[in-house]
């Protein structure tokens, strides 16, 4: 399902996705070991710092290289379940809040206003499934 379970909080400027969940988990404490982590190729360090059960990351293409069919099947599998996430996220940004240019400079109301975004999303979810 394409729900929306978390939200980090927004942070001013340019901040890396990995950088944002170093702040918000930080890597000493076992806050992954008990699940199965999916991510994109911006967490390329994640498995040095975190524990998980299963970490399904895809295969980067190595410099002047190229991947084996293997790796492509694989990234192809990775790709097919990470679109999940990839549609919750278009999903948010139906409401423009994550897409326009931000004018407000309370970060908090910010925030609340994306999760409130985010909770219409999730209603609007349960609903086209009756």
């Amino acid at each position: 399902m394409k729900v929306i379970l978390y939200i980090s909080r927004p942070f001013e400027g340019r901040a890396h996705d990995f950088a944002v969940l170093k702040m918000e988990f930080p890597p000493h404490m076992d806050w992954f070991a008990n699940f199965e982590v999916k991510l994109d190729l911006g967490f390329q360090g994640f498995k040095d710092d975190y524990k998980c059960l299963l970490l399904k990351i895809p295969n980067k293409k190595p410099k002047g290289g190229s991947l084996t069919e293997a790796q492509k099947a694989e990234n192809k599998e990775v790709a097919k379940e990470r679109i999940r996430v990839e549609h919750s996220l278009s999903g948010l940004k139906r409401f423009r809040i994550l897409s326009d240019r931000l004018r407000m400079h309370d970060l908090d109301q910010y925030h609340e206003i994306i999760g409130l975004c985010a909770g219409v999303w999730n209603h609007s979810l349960i609903y086209a499934i009756d």
